[in-house]
C-alpha cells in the first residue's frame, strides 16, 4: 500500500520526545514511522499531551506531508470521529482476513500476504476477489482461493448503524399532530422519542457511508416538512 497525502491511517504511539509524538503506521508492507507536532495533536492550547496520546495507544491520523527522504508528517486533530471509526473497522477486517489466509495457507500465508501488499491492502484485495477471483487464484491457487472465498461469503456482515438526535417543537394549536405528519411517510429509519421534543433517528446498512447518506436525505425531508408547518427543527451536533 502506497501512502498519499490526505490518507487516514491507523497508528500506534511509540514515544513522545519533547513537543513531537512519534508513531508506527499500520497497514503498510514495512513498518513505517511518522511524527505529529504538538499543534497537530488537538485544537487550542495543550496543557498535557498525555491527555491525548500515550505510548502503545492506537490512534487514527491524517497524512499531511511525505518528504523525499520518506519522513511522514501526520495530524491527529484533523481526523473526525467518523473517520476514526471507519479506519479502525477497516483495520479489524484487515486483521481478520490476514488470519484467514494464514489459517488456510499455513507456512505459505506470509508469502501470499506480501504478494497481496504489492497490489494494495488485504481487505480491498479479498473484497474484490469476491467478484473476480482470478488474481487471488494466481497467487494461492484455485483450490485455496475457493476455500478462502467460501469462508468470506459465509461470514455474516455486521450492519453499520448511524444515529442523529433532533429537536422538533411547535407552538401551533395542533402541534402534536403536525409533528406526527412530519414523521409520516419516513421509511428506512427508526424514530425514537426521547423527551421534550427530542427524537433519535437511526439508519443501518452494510456500509456506513450508505447509511449516513440515507440518514442525511431523511433529515432534509424532515426539515422541509417542518419548515412548511412552521415547526422548529434542529439537529443536535455531537
Amino acid at each position: 500500500m502506497e501512502l498519499e497525502v490526505g490518507d487516514n491511517v491507523l497508528c500506534t504511539v511509540d514515544r513522545i520526545a519533547g513537543t513531537v509524538v512519534f508513531v508506527k503506521i499500520h497497514g503498510l508492507e514495512k513498518e513505517t514511522e511518522g511524527s505529529i507536532v504538538m499543534s497537530e495533536i488537538a485544537p487550542g492550547r495543550i496543557r498535557n499531551v498525555r491527555d491525548y496520546v500515550v505510548p502503545k495507544k492506537k490512534i487514527v491520523c491524517k497524512v499531511l506531508r511525505i518528504a523525499q527522504n520518506g519522513h511522514i508528517d501526520l495530524s491527529l486533530r484533523r481526523v473526525s470521529k467518523k473517520e476514526t471509526e471507519e479506519v479502525k473497522k477497516r483495520y479489524e477486517n484487515e486483521q481478520s482476513y490476514a488470519k484467514i489466509l494464514k489459517t488456510i495457507l499455513g507456512e505459505k500465508g506470509d508469502a501470499a500476504i506480501e504478494k497481496i501488499y504489492e497490489t494494495g491492502n488485504i481487505y480491498d484485495f479479498l473484497d474484490g476477489a469476491k467478484r473476480d477471483s482470478r488474481e487471488l487464484e494466481n497467487i494461492i491457487g484455485k483450490d485455496n482461493a475457493k476455500k478462502i472465498l467460501d469462508i468470506l461469503m459465509a461470514q455474516k456482515k455486521k450492519k453499520s448503524i448511524v444515529k442523529k438526535d433532533i429537536n422538533l417543537s411547535s407552538t401551533n394549536s395542533d402541534g402534536v399532530n403536525d409533528i406526527k405528519q412530519v414523521f409520516s411517510g419516513i421509511k428506512n429509519a427508526k424514530i425514537r422519542y426521547i423527551s421534550g421534543g427530542r427524537y433519535t433517528l437511526e439508519t443501518e446498512g452494510d456500509d456506513v457511508k450508505v447509511a449516513d447518506s440515507e440518514l442525511r436525505k431523511i433529515l432534509e425531508e424532515i426539515e422541509k416538512k417542518a419548515k412548511n408547518r412552521k415547526i422548529f427543527f434542529s439537529i443536535k451536533e455531537k
